[in-house]
Parts: C-alpha cells; structure tokens; sequence
C-alpha cells in the first residue's frame, strides 16, 4: 500500500482500535490458483506486543485452510470509514481553482503467517468471544449454549480456525492532512451536511487531525 508520510498512522493503540472497531477482515493469501480473498471476522489479541495476534475461523469447505502458501504471509485488510471529498467545499476553490476531488479513509494492512488450527476447545472458545462481543449490546444477547450442545458440536465440526501472528502494521489515515486548515474546515462542514454514517464518522476524523 502506498503512504505518503503525512497520511501514515503507526501507533499500535490507534490500528488496534479500528480493527476491534470494523473487525470483519479481508483476509488475502497466496493459493495454488494465485491470489485469493476471503471475508471474514476477527478477533484481535492486543499480545504478544507490539502487534498483537488476529483469530478468525472459516467453513471447513473453504479451500483456503489448505491450499495457501506457508512462504508468503497472509494480508487481513481492515477498512474503516469513507468518504467522497468534493472539491467544492473548499474555500481553494474559489480562489484559485486548483482543486480536485478525492477519497477520504482509514484503513490497516496486517501481516503475518497463518496457522490452522481443528482442535475443538480452541474453537469453542474463538465462537464464543466472538458472540460475547458482538451481542453484548442487545437487550437480549444470545448465547452458545442457548442452542442444543449436539448442534454446536456438530457446527464446531464444520469450521476450522486460523491463527496470525503479527509481524507487522500498516496504517492509513488520509483525513485531508495535506489540505490547507481552512479546507479542512470546509471538507468537515460538507460532511457534516450529508446523511451518511460513514460521512459523519469521516468528519470527526479530519475534525480531529485538524486539531492535533
């Protein structure tokens, strides 16, 4: 991934939050067949630091848990929020004209190799935290153990898991760094104007790299 310097983010802290905050993953790998991307959620283990360890399991049918190059390390691609920029909002244009359009977005690559893993305990466990999390918001969160244990065993009997150390980070943050401050005032107005989640979020991003 290319990263000019004004729009790199290598703080561990800050990739790990947006990984645990849009943890479905990209996950690219090396097969047999060339290039191959499968989708994903993941847990992400903040140890051993700095980079931490990414957990996920895929269908048992999923060639990827056998065919993929142990050589080449595998690419979990976590993407945060979005947004068209338009050069309208900012004030540059009208001065001078000079402006073009462009994409705002936050994104972390993480590498490492990938292990498998089948053993059933360490499955159960992955499945679990990663209902825990995800139902802890709702009123009524639903549990493992909420459906007949001959059923989870046989469903725990369909998945494999798969294991990434982490070697290293790459992060991303192109929040209109490189526009002048008044610019970057327009991009969050003009934001802050469209009903959009992923516009709002993109606005409190460039309002904050704007004040750091």
């Amino acid at each position: 991934m290319y990263v000019p310097a004004h729009f790199e983010e290598t703080r561990p802290e800050v990739l790990h939050e947006l990984i645990l905050e849009h943890s479905l993953a990209a996950l690219v790998t090396l097969g047999s067949e060339g290039l191959n991307a499968n989708h994903i959620p993941i847990e992400l283990d903040p140890g051993p630091a700095p980079f931490g360890t990414l957990r996920g399991h895929v269908a048992r049918g999923n060639p990827v848990w056998r065919d993929f190059s142990r050589d080449v390390e595998a690419l979990a691609v976590f993407q945060g929020p979005q947004a068209y920029i338009s050069p309208s909002w900012y004030p540059t244009k009208r001065e001078t004209g000079k402006v073009v359009p462009t994409y705002n977005y936050i994104v972390v690559h993480a590498y490492g190799p990938m292990r498998i893993i089948e053993d059933r305990a360490w499955l159960r466990g992955l499945v679990e935290r990663l209902t825990n999390r995800h139902e802890a918001g709702r009123a009524e969160p639903w549990k493992v153990t909420d459906a007949p244990a001959d059923f989870v065993e046989q469903m725990l009997g369909a998945i494999v898991g798969i294991e990434i150390p982490l070697t290293r980070l790459v992060g991303k943050w192109k929040v209109s760094q490189n526009r002048p401050p008044a610019d970057r005032d327009g991009v969050v107005k003009g934001l802050r104007e469209m009903n959009d989640s992923d516009a709002q979020a993109m606005s409190a991003l460039v309002d904050k790299a704007a004040g750091s």
